[in-house]
């Protein structure tokens, strides 16, 4: 959506906003489209297992056999993606709050590591930085979860009352 609005953001109010809602519509439909067929993935499986011909059968049954380690995949590159995700976000927030330092020290490291890179400076400083934003989401993370914890003990270990 950020590149679609960087891209049309010269454009009458109109246009931009029919714009915006064909491609949020196109995004979701993609994405929901996708996480349907990684979750009927082996109930497609199980069905091309029952399958009277071998290769159909090999088929599914190779298919079910593989949601275990594609869910673990998905599962540790998802929790890498929020971090670093949630690392950036904190790293940009803080430093249009004036608080500088995070995020000074994240770009330093960038332009150190595409300083000895070469060619590849371009992949390694994206990378690099990537890896900052997710250990300063992670950090913020724990500091998190070690207070929400904290709390908890205080309270005799129960959880918040819901309201």
């Amino acid at each position: 959506m950020a590149i679609a609005l960087a891209e049309v953001s010269d454009s009458p109010l109109i246009q931009r906003g029919a714009i915006l809602a064909i491609v949020g519509i196109a995004i979701t439909a993609i994405v929901y489209g996708a996480v349907a067929l990684i979750v009927k993935m082996d109930d497609v499986g199980l069905h091309l297992a029952k399958k009277p011909g071998a290769a159909a059968q090999r088929f599914g049954r190779r298919l079910v056999e593989a949601m275990p380690v594609i869910l673990s995949v998905l599962a540790n590159v998802g929790t890498l993606a929020m971090l670093w995700v949630g690392g950036g976000i904190i790293l940009h927030g803080l430093h249009e709050l004036g608080l500088h330092g995070p995020s000074d020290v994240a770009h330093a490291i960038q332009h150190a590591v595409e300083g000895v890179s070469g060619p590849l400076a371009g992949v390694t400083g994206w990378l690099t930085y990537a890896v900052a934003s997710a250990l300063a989401g992670l950090a913020l993370g724990s500091v998190i979860a070690l207070a929400v914890h904290a709390i908890q003990s205080r309270r005799g270990g129960k959880a918040a009352p819901a309201h």
